[in-house]
């Protein structure tokens, strides 16, 4: 499936993290640096993409630090050592906001589907459009995020079937990170 609209430099690109750039742990944390492990074709998918959109935004719940299962200092670490591996291969991360507030306790909607993060990013960012922004996720959570801030949502994985009444949130469809890179890059 080719992807259907004309991204360019102007465009900004929100992943999630867990699922998309990373290997999920079910009913779990990448609470360590060894335990994240990138999913195939991530590395060579950022580097692709940098050349599509303006930034690449990685927007994650990140609830192991509000639970005390890791510190932020463990966090951030793992964010450091990611943003080093793309960029060793060619890509860049231009920013990370994490909400690590429980679920339960998120009064002010700063995980997702709230837009606590992406309001940050457009504060960082005052360029950023989210008429011509991409979310990337492989949740629902991920998909309402998006619709949520006006962007384009793109599905990754196999993880809700076509059909069901959550396909309104879901503009595209893409096995993977690298599919979904390489149906953008002829749009260059």
């Amino acid at each position: 499936m080719m992807f259907d609209q004309s991204v360019d430099k102007t465009w900004t690109l929100f992943l999630d993290r867990d699922g998309v750039i990373n290997k999920y742990r079910p009913d779990d944390y990448v609470k360590t640096l060894d335990e994240f492990e990138f999913l195939d074709g991530v590395l060579q998918a950022l580097a692709i993409l940098n050349r599509c959109f303006a930034r690449i935004i990685i927007v994650s719940n990140q609830q192991g630090v509000g639970r005390g299962i890791m510190t932020q200092y463990e966090l951030d670490t793992i964010h450091e050592c990611m943003c080093r591996e793309v960029r060793s291969h060619g890509g860049d991360i231009h920013a990370i906001y994490t909400a690590t507030i429980l679920e339960e306790h998120d009064t002010e909607g700063k995980r997702k589907p709230g837009l606590w993060m992406a309001y940050g990013a457009q504060k960082d960012f005052p360029d950023i459009d989210f008429a011509k922004s991409i979310m990337v996720g492989d949740s629902m959570s991920d998909m309402h995020f998006g619709r949520n801030a006006g962007m384009v949502t793109v599905l990754i994985g196999t993880s809700l079937e076509v059909g069901t009444e959550e396909d309104d949130f879901v503009d595209m469809r893409y096995p993977s990170l690298i599919a979904f890179a390489r149906a953008t890059e002829p749009s260059l």
